[in-house]
């Protein structure tokens, strides 16, 4: 197992004082870095920051990976019911892990419906044997609307099949005491996984919300944990300029305050396409914050932008290269592919294939990484990369805890909460207005309110 964090191409001596940083720059943020660190330390042996204590559950793993192994025995479909930090991150880890067509030929069949767009769930159900299917619904408060109406959306198809016995087809995660799924598991003997206090949705992927799905598709959550503990003993060093959670928050710090404020996550690798897309949520929801600490107006944050490589050279690298100096870019890059045999020229009256006899995919693609990090470079353009030195269960536990630990630093340093979602909030709260939620007509008068005032510019 192998992560390595390269910042060679943030610092001034490798792409100029204009848009360089210099080592001092990084080195003066330790002081602050190290009363964030103790905070962080204080809340985690508190739980009040759960995600840091989830590397070490052995006991919890046990008890997955046999109930998994009753799953995959008895049910034919797997169908996870979550939105946000209850899909994204057991998305990730499955294309990381699995087969990238897993569904052609493994058993359990997985899918992740994690959008209430009303076609794709009726395409799903025509592709699935429900009675033979498991949904694993997932959602802390049991409240959340996509989460709620999807479950009431299988119910009806669950209720058809088993009548009485639906419920021996689902299984809940959810919060230990309280939320609306516990009040339905108090009426049937549903099992139940808890998602420990103190753990938000971005942060729960070591969860049962992302461990019980990776052990029912076959992954080693074990190694998938072993993986986090050992990067959480990295980025636990008290020398702050070996520890990769602190620079990578303290590099993006650093370009916020030089209004820098995209940040561009790249894997040269379609297995890890998925881990962009959960860090756009860890990093946007985390850190785009109005208020700070001291309830001053603030309006910080970096927008998260997720790329493909080398696909996306063709479609977003010309910006990157040559518009706005606004954006960090960071490569993920994989040292050792599983499958990866020497190409043949079978033309050979095409010399111009030549150059590719001999050669891999993986070093071409591997190539065209380097070839983009050298285009930004020579550009001025700030780049980090993380290195894989595989895809396997402990560099992707690795990579997962590394990100989570570095949003941690991010918000201490910004003087934010990282852990909460105000923004996200209000939009809930407006949804469940609109929806007519018991309990929510006075919002649902001012929206009116508002609606009646707003000017209409429509075309037709």
């Amino acid at each position: 197992m192998s992560i390595q964090f390269d910042f060679s191409n943030v610092m001034e001596t490798n792409i100029g004082s204009t848009h360089g940083l210099r080592l001092d720059e990084l080195e003066s943020l330790t002081i602050l870095g190290k009363e964030i660190q103790q905070d962080l330390r204080e809340k985690a042996k508190s739980n009040e920051l759960g995600f840091y204590n989830l590397p070490y559950q052995d006991e919890l793993v046990n008890e997955i990976t046999q109930y998994a192994e009753h799953v995959r025995k008895r049910f034919t479909h797997y169908v996870h019911i979550g939105i946000g930090g209850s899909a994204l991150g057991p998305i990730a880890v499955h294309t990381a892990l699995r087969d990238s067509h897993y569904n052609l030929s493994e058993s359990p069949k997985i899918f992740f419906p994690d959008n209430v767009d009303p076609d794709w769930l009726e395409e799903l159900t025509r592709h699935i044997d429900v009675s033979k299917t498991l949904f694993h619904v997932v959602s802390k408060s049991g409240g959340t609307a996509e989460t709620a109406a999807t479950t009431l959306y299988f119910m009806d198809f669950l209720v058809k099949e088993l009548d009485e016995n639906f419920y021996k087809n689902l299984v809940f995660t959810t919060d230990p005491v309280d939320g609306l799924l516990n009040q339905i598991a108090r009426e049937y003997p549903i099992k139940c996984f808890r998602i420990p206090p103190g753990v938000g949705g971005r942060f729960s992927v070591f969860t049962p919300v992302g461990l019980v799905p990776a052990a029912i598709a076959g992954i080693n959550i074990k190694k998938l944990l072993a993986g986090a503990a050992d990067m959480a003993k990295r980025c636990d060093t008290d020398d702050l300029m070996h520890n990769p959670a602190f620079l990578f928050a303290a590099i993006h710090y650093r370009y916020m305050q030089r209004e820098k404020n995209i940040s561009v996550m790249m894997p040269y690798s379609n297995k890890l396409r998925d881990l962009a897309d959960w860090y756009c949520q860890l990093w946007a929801e985390s850190l785009g914050k109005r208020f700070n600490i001291n309830k001053e107006k603030v309006e910080t944050g970096q927008t998260p932008v997720k790329a493909l490589g080398a696909t996306d050279q063709h479609s977003q690298i010309q910006l990157y290269v040559e518009g706005p100096n606004d954006k960090v870019v960071t490569f993920l890059e994989v040292e050792s592919f599983k499958n990866n045999a020497p190409l043949t020229n079978h033309f050979t009256y095409i010399p111009e294939f030549d150059y590719l006899n001999g050669k891999t995919l993986g070093q071409l693609l591997n190539a065209e990484k380097s070839a983009t990090e050298l285009a930004l470079t020579n550009n001025e353009r700030p780049n980090l990369t993380i290195k894989f030195s595989d895809v396997s269960e402990e560099n992707v536990g690795a990579y997962l805890f590394l990100l989570e630990a570095a949003t941690a630093f991010a918000g201490g340093l910004l003087n934010i909460n990282a852990f909460n979602q105000p923004g996200v909030e209000e939009g809930k709260i407006a949804t469940y207005a609109l929806m007519e939620r018991k309990g929510y007509e006075q919002k649902k008068q001012q929206i009116e309110t508002l609606l009646a005032k707003k000017k209409t510019f429509l075309l037709k």
